[in-house]
């Protein structure tokens, strides 16, 4: 049989890395970007490496794919974490990884433990934006672990403690404290370079402290309250360049008014009604009160707010994916929810938990957290985790006629440890394919994950 004779394509290029000549297409390696090492290789004669092959081979196929091939199951993550950074590509190892890592909440293990400098607990956490990074703060430090985890950095800030903290983009945070004045934007790629101090001017001329940080795509919303603590307001700038847009949600004391003075300490943005929720409660000799208010920024209109009297949360987030707000009671430690489509009714929370006549008496949810995440809610009890789901059921003949009032949900428990009142759980938060957890005193993070379907991290 004679083949065909193929003639020389100039647009193929030949590379020799430790002796294995590989063969490649110019736009493959010019997909690396222009400064990376492979877009060299693509112009130069001279094309040797003097680098691990079989690396190599797992790289050149997440830059021809975009995925992580099979086989590189049998590397250790760290050596093609190292081999990535050398050749200018980890950017696309990262994008390889969450293609092949996918969060299963129903199968989270603990994978890891992430010591912290110092005798400070964390504070409050913050995810990265891509890659399942941390930064945490801990008395007046950050530390911020890459996507890989094995990589860290502490800056030393201005705070005694920081109580806000959150990733505006890659390696810029904005950081506030309840105790000192102003929210700063840092720059942790530049030791901690503050890069400019935003302010809220609130009448009394008094300085101003930040109750809570949220941001949308478009927009960077800060909770300020006065030094005097008479007056609160959340504050919207542009993200992009933290000029001020605008000023919603003000609120000065009047007389025996004392709703007025509870300043907002969470902002959630929710994406699919283009609103921001926003709530904050008070602990009095009377129980407890606090709000639940949905803004539309733009109109710098309130659309709706819920009033907490009885039962007030002692956390509450919202789902885009559930189209649901969620609570946790302070007083019944139960889970709640409204649905987003029926704000506005006169009696919104619906009980999730099994005793939904449990006695008001004592405050059984105090100090709980409530997260979600992609079509789950995870409540923290003491030490351990409620993981709740919403079920799906089938409907059968008219479907408006058959859809029930009350949406059904199912619970799961895991992470519970021995002692509740040690090990308490004080903080989560989500990234990539990873759930992270502080622990009450605990010098450290936990990371949670399913096991990778690819390389393990």
């Amino acid at each position: 049989m004679n083949f065909p004779i193929i003639a020389h394509e100039p647009n193929v290029v030949s590379i020799n890395v430790g002796g294995r000549i590989f063969q490649t297409t110019k736009q493959t390696l010019t997909l690396a970007g222009t400064d990376s090492l492979l877009s060299q290789l693509a112009t130069e004669s001279a094309r040797f490496v003097d680098r691990d092959p079989d690396l190599f081979s797992v790289l050149l196929y997440i830059l021809r794919t975009g995925n992580l091939p099979a086989r590189s199951r049998a590397f250790d993550v760290r050596d093609l974490i190292e081999e990535s950074r050398f050749y200018g590509i980890e950017s696309f190892l990262i994008d390889s990884l969450s293609n092949s890592s996918q969060f299963e909440a129903f199968d989270l293990r603990k994978s890891r433990i992430l010591p912290l400098n110092g005798r400070d607990s964390p504070s409050t956490i913050a995810p990265t934006g891509i890659g399942g990074g941390i930064h945490v703060a801990h008395g007046s430090k950050i530390t911020s672990f890459d996507w890989s985890l094995r990589r860290k950095s502490t800056v030393l800030t201005n705070f005694s403690a920081v109580d806000s903290l959150l990733e505006i983009s890659p390696g810029v945070l904005a950081a506030g404290a309840t105790d000192f004045p102003g929210l700063q934007i840092i720059d942790i790629e530049n030791g901690g370079l503050v890069r400019t101090t935003l302010n809220w001017e609130n009448l009394t001329r008094s300085s101003s402290t930040v109750q809570a940080i949220g941001s949308s795509s478009e927009f960077l919303f800060t909770s300020f309250e006065s030094s005097r603590r008479n007056s609160n307001s959340i504050m919207v700038y542009d993200l992009s360049t933290l000029l001020p847009v605008s000023e919603i949600d003000h609120g000065e004391i009047y007389g025996a008014d004392i709703d007025s003075a509870i300043p907002s300490t969470k902002l959630r943005w929710i994406q699919s009604c283009n609103l921001l929720m926003v709530s904050g409660s008070h602990s009095s000799p009377s129980g407890v009160n606090g709000h639940v208010r949905f803004w539309d920024v733009r109109s710098k209109n309130m659309v709706c707010e819920i009033k907490e009297t009885r039962d007030c949360f002692s956390d509450v987030t919202v789902s885009d994916n559930l189209s649901a707000v969620f609570k946790v009671g302070v007083t019944s430690g139960e889970v709640f929810y409204t649905d987003l489509r029926s704000l506005g009714s006169k009696d919104p929370w619906i009980c999730l938990g099994e005793d939904k006549k449990r006695s008001l008496s004592e405050r059984r949810g105090a100090g709980c957290k409530i997260e979600s995440y992609g079509n789950h809610v995870f409540c923290s009890k003491g030490s351990g985790i409620e993981l709740w789901s919403e079920v799906i059921t089938g409907l059968i003949g008219n479907a408006t006629r058959d859809v029930p009032k009350e949406r059904v949900f199912k619970k799961n428990l895991f992470g519970k440890l021995a002692d509740s009142g040690e090990n308490k759980i004080t903080g989560v938060a989500f990234g990539g394919s990873r759930m992270f957890v502080t622990r009450k005193d605990q010098q450290f993070i936990e990371v949670w994950q399913s096991p990778s379907r690819g390389v393990s991290i």
